[in-house]
């Protein structure tokens, strides 16, 4: 994953976990992310634009205008901004009603995320 910086916009996710690194994977690979996605491990301390609870709890955006994003919000409008033919999913989820639906799914897999495919001991939040 190639460097970047906050102007650009980025994706932070736990690079420790499995689960987490391997779904980062998948999208990055299908062109669905549309910042560049990098551990928040590989992020120098002072720079990172969350706390590290929040950021081994949930994915975090960080938008060029500073804004800062987290969870299901963070992952829809990332691939809103993509280039690939599926970014009206991220539309789509960011809409009423969806959004909160996509926010209780996206925080159920995360709690579990231990559980999921891929994952390690790293996965096991709290």
């Amino acid at each position: 994953m190639a460097d970047t910086t906050p102007e650009d916009g980025r994706l932070l996710f736990d690079g420790d976990c499995g689960f987490c690194t391997k779904s980062i994977s998948w999208l990055d690979a299908r062109s669905m992310l549309g910042y560049q996605a990098m551990p928040w491990q590989s992020v120098p301390d002072d720079e990172l634009p969350a706390s590290v609870e929040r950021l081994t709890t949930e994915v975090v955006l960080e938008l060029p205008d500073g804004r800062v994003l987290g969870g299901a919000d963070a992952l829809a409008a990332s691939v809103r901004a993509s280039r690939s033919r599926l970014r009206l999913l991220g539309v789509v989820v960011a809409a009423p009603g969806l959004r909160q639906l996509a926010r209780v799914v996206y925080r159920v897999i995360a709690r579990n995320r231990y559980r999921m495919p891929g994952s390690s001991d790293a996965c096991r939040i709290g």
